[in-house]
């Protein structure tokens, strides 16, 4: 049976929570005396706010300009996004949710990374999702590692098998941030609503949250069956086989 290598419990060990933003001089050295406020070592109020603020809210998604060049950028259709070379992890989605991502072939070449990352990110954020684009056939050991690390560091694991889907996830999670919990909460079997959502799911490979993206973007069923499949596609997290599925389903005819 394989190890699991232990060295990330180390890491987390010697993660820095940040600074108080309440702080309005950091020094530089630790001075053992009094100093006049007007000292050259402590950084300016101006100065400490770009280091230690995070990006003040957006309608945009904020991505890292290291992320340039991703494909999944260019699935991300639905809402606007822009650079923003301030940011720690790879994408911002709300005022405290950000997304890492990690590709498992390049996990396999560097498994060091997502470490550096975690503790380079700190606990700046409430919601930290790592999500993963499995690129590789043979990823049951991987996923393994990096559910463990998920565990012990507090982060959401979102897995993706294309940078189309990655990209409709980023979506979604900007999307959905401003959502109420109602908005998820099982309604009665009564329902109108639920007797759709319900109807919908029994679609192959379509679950209860496609069901309700579906509906949000639709507004009603009759708008739905007459969408067309590149409509399907665009909703956010749905992905051109379930929009196939589902465009397939509407238009073949009923068996007597």
């Amino acid at each position: 049976m394989e190890e699991i290598d232990d060295s990330f419990d180390d890491v987390l060990a010697t993660m820095e929570l940040p600074n108080s933003q309440n702080s309005t001089n950091v020094p530089i050295n630790e001075p053992k005396g009094d100093l006049p406020s007007t000292s050259k070592e402590s950084v300016p109020i101006n100065q400490l706010n770009e280091i230690t603020e995070k990006p003040k809210y957006s309608n945009s998604v904020q991505v890292n300009p290291k992320q340039r060049g991703n494909p999944i950028l260019k699935s991300i259709t639905n809402i606007p996004w822009e650079y923003n070379d301030k940011i720690k992890p790879d994408y911002v989605v709300g005022k405290s949710a950000c997304v890492l991502f990690l590709s498992l072939r390049y996990h396999n070449l560097k498994p060091d990374y997502i470490h550096e990352r975690l503790k380079e990110l700190g606990k700046d954020y409430e919601l930290r999702v790592l999500l993963v684009h499995v690129d590789i056939k043979e990823s049951q050991n991987a996923l393994k590692h990096l559910t463990r690390i998920c565990l012990l560091a507090d982060l959401t694991l979102m897995l993706a098998w294309s940078p189309e889907e990655a990209g409709k996830i980023i979506e979604t999670y900007k999307l959905f941030e401003k959502r109420g919990p109602d908005f998820i909460m099982e309604k009665s079997e009564n329902d109108d609503y639920q007797k759709v959502i319900n109807a919908l799911t029994s679609i192959k490979s379509v679950n209860k949250t496609d069901a309700m993206t579906l509906l949000t973007n639709f507004g009603t069923l009759e708008n739905l069956i007459q969408a067309s499949e590149n409509k399907l596609n665009s909703c956010p997290g749905l992905g051109v086989r379930k929009a196939q599925k589902i465009s397939k389903v509407f238009n073949e005819t009923f068996l007597k």
